[in-house]
């Protein structure tokens, strides 16, 4: 999407997280450049970016970067936020069976907490590229693949059994917050839509505004799935109307 939008003429930035800024082979090579990264850490990063910026972005985060989305529009920065296929912030509680087979690899071990976890090809398939064939999948998976930190998906299962605000919390009756539209591809394994739904009925500002929409056949990597443009200009569109 990155060049989709340049092409439209809009400045687009993509800060990596903390550690992050070499190319996928050298993470692969050093997995503990996954391992090491925290929550806190990347929203520091972020809202470092944003704040440097001469006029609030809209932004917008795909799977865990969602919710790291959510986070910073509850911090007061963006113009309109964007959240693609997002992982829940604190206090969402629902966990579809797809989910668990997706996230299994990491979560089947609390030990896993503190290590970097990767998945094989099928798994993949199955977590991000499930309406893929498998060719297409396959190179995804080569390109873009890499560990998964335990510490951050073992943090979101136990944000909700953890007393006190934990790494993804936000204020879901903050009237101030930006303008906010959820995301979600019918077949998505990892987080099916019945998790944005969760999420998004979870704020109760009434000043805030909060919307969903759900795009049929698209899986989980939906910025990479055939068709996906459609998606970003109607989102962009979102966006740019409701943006303050």
């Amino acid at each position: 999407w990155i060049s989709h939008y340049r092409a439209k003429g809009y400045r687009v930035l993509a800060p990596p997280y903390p550690g992050f800024e070499v190319e996928v082979e050298a993470i692969r090579a050093e997995p503990r450049i996954v391992a090491e990264v925290t929550v806190p850490a990347i929203i520091a990063r972020l809202e470092e970016v944003v704040a440097a910026l001469d006029t609030p972005p809209i932004i917008m985060g795909h799977s865990a970067g969602g919710a790291f989305t959510q986070i910073l529009l509850d911090h007061g920065f963006g113009a309109a936020g964007v959240a693609l296929n997002s992982a829940p912030t604190e206090g969402v509680r629902v966990v579809p069976w797809s989910q668990v087979r997706s996230t299994f690899p990491v979560l089947k071990s609390p030990a896993n907490r503190h290590k970097a976890i990767g998945l094989t090809a099928e798994q993949w398939q199955y977590a991000f590229t499930n309406t893929f064939s498998e060719e297409e999948s396959n190179a995804l998976y080569e390109r873009y693949h890499v560990p998964a930190n335990g510490g951050i998906l073992w943090g979101g299962v136990l944000a909700n059994f953890q007393p006190g605000p934990q790494e993804t919390w936000v204020d879901y009756h903050n009237d101030q917050r930006p303008p906010l539209l959820f995301v979600s591809g019918s077949e998505d394994h990892i987080m099916p839509p019945v998790i944005q739904r969760s999420n998004h009925k979870h704020y109760k500002s009434v000043a805030a505004i909060t919307e969903i929409r759900e795009y049929e056949g698209f899986a989980h990597l939906l910025p990479a799935q055939p068709g996906g443009e459609r998606i970003a200009d109607a989102v962009l569109a979102w966006a740019v109307d409701h943006a303050r």
